[in-house]
């Protein structure tokens, strides 16, 4: 049978309150740092906005499975219409993906002004948070590129798997051999999901450490 999988993703917390403590007229490096931050965070608002039609969609196609395989060749005019609407609802998760994807460049982009700042922060303690934090994020936005080729890997499989239920002409052990394929596929992708969430938290974790070194007073909220 093939596997439902339910994208799951943690997203980088955005800060709701600040307060910096002694802070002057000239911007402070750690000032600019913040603004970067929170750009960072406005940047992934289309990313944050997938997550849940995401879902939905990927429990629509999922219960069309379940309604194709318990069909017999007797009602093959209705798998074949089922198909189709699986295969409509797949091109859809593509589309969502390609935005998620695409917001992440722009946060990717954003993030890069990030390393400039970084080297004009004189504190050394509070440098090395800040380098910290940066090796963690740069290791955030690799995590989403395997996520995503490993996704997009698996919505291809998809594709052929509600081609070939279309074929009059399907053996058993060509649908159970692309089956198998899909569902090794998405072990994978549940494995970039998974890495991709963790060093999210950790992210998100190096943030919040960096601002209290910083003397800032934040009130933050997680999303995920």
């Amino acid at each position: 049978m093939k596997k439902s999988f339910t994208q799951t993703l943690l997203v980088i917390v955005g800060t709701a309150v600040i307060l910096l403590a002694g802070c002057t007229e000239k911007t402070s490096p750690v000032e600019t740092m913040y603004t970067t931050l929170e750009g960072v965070v406005s940047a992934e608002e289309d990313f944050n906005e997938q997550q849940e039609p995401l879902q939905q969609l990927e429990k629509q196609e999922h219960e069309l499975f379940e309604q194709i395989i318990s069909l017999s060749m007797n009602e093959f005019d209705q798998i074949v219409n089922l198909s189709k609407e699986a295969l409509s609802i797949v091109e859809k998760r593509k589309e969502k993906i390609e935005i998620e994807r695409e917001s992440m460049i722009e946060s990717e982009e954003k993030f890069k002004e990030v390393q400039d700042i970084i080297e004009t922060i004189e504190d050394e303690e509070l440098k090395a948070k800040a380098t910290e934090l940066s090796k963690t994020m740069n290791s955030r936005y690799q995590a989403h590129k395997d996520l995503y080729d490993a996704y997009m890997n698996g919505l291809q499989l998809d594709q052929q798997l509600y081609t070939i239920l279309q074929d009059e002409n399907l053996t058993l052990d060509q649908l159970e051999t692309k089956i198998n394929e899909i569902n090794d596929a998405y072990k994978i992708v549940m494995e970039a999901n998974n890495e991709f969430n963790k060093i999210t938290e950790k992210y998100n974790e190096s943030k919040q450490s960096f601002y209290e070194a910083a003397g800032m007073e934040v009130t933050v909220t997680a999303e995920n």
